[in-house]
């Protein structure tokens, strides 16, 4: 019976092993079905506007090898064009990158739930942790990934061979697994939450040192963070040149929508296609609006000073936005304000950090801190920058046509120089007005220091009518009157004098004082008219039996004769004879 059990019964090894290589066998199929999707949804649509089609130039199988070459393209994969009137195999580098998003997000999503298995797998909602069961570690499920997601790609590549677009060999291993380990490493950072872990073993140790500090990682997210907003700034505003152009040109980006297809079929595809190329249409307007412009084929670039030479523009709606040959006017020259719409940005996001509005003066980042995490964050634009206008244009044949859209080698520098020369005086300057005197009753006093504050220092807050672990009030109305009267209700010395009480108590308990407040109006109600007191005093007298004086009811009467008498017994000897 005991070799029975032993038989059965499966040891905590075997079972751990068999979880992993489960893991890793789910995590490997994520990959291919991240891949699959993406696929498959843009062979949909190619097969829709190939069945809508009157005059279809292939069959279902050349529609299908399209799909796969433009799934390819969207990775950054050139493709190749066979059939041209030359003879000659033309290339098309253009990457259109509303395409791209696409598969980058499947294969970030696949990559970010097989991470995360791992930490369900590990602690269980019921049964609290279980230790024997564990998922893949982090490099299993981005290595599984990104495995099963090329094995669509390569899959892909060798079905669209024979087709109308086929992908170049060279490109399938740069760009294009570039980008899927990217996106696969990004969701299995999302998925650890996104630490800022320590830098690796082979760096410097000085590197390994700043890393290591907090102060060094916050300037890090600000410098990032701050790179980001240039960034969309200068898309948003490149995006803007170009609606503003596309206005200007109406007739002519009509007359080339229409003249490209003359079936709806075809004109939905023209319209899929220009919107897919929105975003390379905004980094051409930033480029644009930076300085070095963008390529119109091998012979020609516009810039803000004018188009210079002869453009090999084809025929296609977005390309009604270029400006016409000649000198530029003003309206082009308006176009630098991207740039600097776009350092300043960059500044005011790294001042939020530098200078927050709720925290102390002493916790604001020296001037040298401010201006180093500013220049940082524009070369961190001008990186982006020359990244996205790599992508952004490239090659749509042969001859004039090899060398199309701007140019990232000189935008980027572009980028940086501009975020640079403007965004470090402006987040310096932006810094100084943060932290301006506080005088100018909006930013609040308080201590330099966390440390609470000392006993002396609670005195004097006190005596100045400032509540202790309150900040102060730059404008209260009311400060002078609270201070003027002490907390005993003597008068300070440039008070004004409190009331002095009757030498005659009133019948019936004492009323209390009710505390001083700004605002308060004198009672209305006859107890305190004169003739309502005279007649009380009057009553008063007749029910004493002749022992009260006779003397009006007076409060100054009052008053005086209550200092005499205390003069009187202050000086029993008659010291002012």
């Amino acid at each position: 019976m005991g070799r029975v059990t032993q038989m059965t019964q499966r040891s905590p090894k075997v079972t751990v092993r068999r979880n992993r290589t489960l893991a890793l066998v789910s995590a490997l199929v994520k990959g291919v079905v991240a891949a699959g999707l993406g696929l498959g949804s843009l062979t949909v649509l190619v097969m829709v506007v190939w069945i809508s089609s009157p005059y279809p130039d292939s069959g279902p199988g050349g529609a299908l090898r399209t799909a796969a070459g433009v799934w390819l393209l969207a990775h950054g994969a050139g493709l190749v064009r066979p059939d041209t009137l030359s003879g000659v195999p033309a290339p098309v580098g253009m990457v259109p990158l509303l395409l791209v998003l696409g598969p980058v997000w499947l294969a970030h999503r696949a990559a970010r739930d097989a991470a995360e298995s791992r930490e369900e797998l590990r602690e269980g909602p019921q049964d609290g942790p279980r230790d024997g069961v564990t998922g893949p570690s982090r490099v299993g499920a981005f290595c599984a990934v990104t495995a099963g997601y090329l094995l669509v790609v390569a899959g892909a590549a060798a079905y669209a061979r024979g087709g109308p677009l086929y992908a170049d060999p060279d490109t399938l291993a740069f760009p294009v697994a570039l980008v899927v380990a990217g996106a696969a490493a990004a969701g299995v950072w999302t998925a650890a939450g996104r630490p800022f872990g320590p830098a690796p073993s082979w760096s410097p140790l000085a590197v390994q040192e700043a890393v290591a500090r907090t102060l060094f990682r916050d300037r890090a997210e600000a410098a990032f963070r701050s790179a980001a907003a240039g960034l969309t700034v200068l898309l948003g505003g490149g995006a803007l040149l170009v609606a503003v152009a596309l206005g200007r040109n109406t007739a002519a980006a009509q007359d080339a929508f229409l003249g490209l297809a003359g079936d709806w079929s075809g004109r939905v595809a023209v319209l899929l296609l220009a919107a897919a190329l929105v975003p390379n249409a905004a980094l051409w307007g930033a480029a644009y609006g930076l300085g070095p412009g963008f390529s119109l084929g091998t012979g020609a670039t516009a810039t803000p000073l004018g188009l210079d030479g002869t453009p090999a523009v084809p025929r296609f709606p977005l390309l009604a936005a270029v400006p016409d040959q000649g000198a530029g006017s003003l309206p082009n020259w308006a176009a630098i304000a991207v740039p600097v719409a776009a350092a300043l940005a960059v500044a005011w996001f790294a001042v939020r950090r530098a200078a927050p509005a709720d925290a102390p003066r002493a916790r604001a980042w020296s001037p040298r801190e401010t201006a180093l995490v500013t220049l940082l964050a524009a070369l961190g634009c001008g990186a982006g920058t020359a990244l996205l206008t790599a992508v952004a244009g490239g090659p749509i044949g042969t001859g004039a046509l090899s060398a199309f859209g701007p140019v990232w080698w000189l935008t980027g520098p572009a980028a940086l120089v501009w975020t640079a020369v403007i965004g470090v005086p402006a987040a310096l300057l932006l810094r100084l007005w943060r932290l301006r005197a506080p005088g100018w009753a909006w930013r609040r006093d308080v201590t330099e220091t966390d440390e609470p504050p000392e006993p002396e220092a609670e005195e004097e807050g006190e005596e100045d009518g400032v509540v202790p672990g309150r900040p102060r009030r730059w404008w209260a109305p009311w400060r002078g009157r609270r201070a003027a009267a002490g907390e005993d209700g003597e008068a300070e010395p440039d008070g004004p004098a409190p009331p002095a009480a009757s030498s005659v108590p009133a019948p019936g308990p004492a009323p209390e004082a009710a505390p001083f407040e700004p605002y308060d109006f004198l009672p209305t109600d006859p107890w305190h008219g004169k003739e309502t007191r005279e007649a009380r005093w009057a009553s008063l007298k007749q029910s004493s039996g002749g022992l009260m004086a006779d003397f009006p009811a007076d409060r100054t009467a009052n008053r005086t004769a209550g200092q005499a008498d205390r003069a009187e017994s202050a000086d029993p000897g008659g010291a002012g004879n």
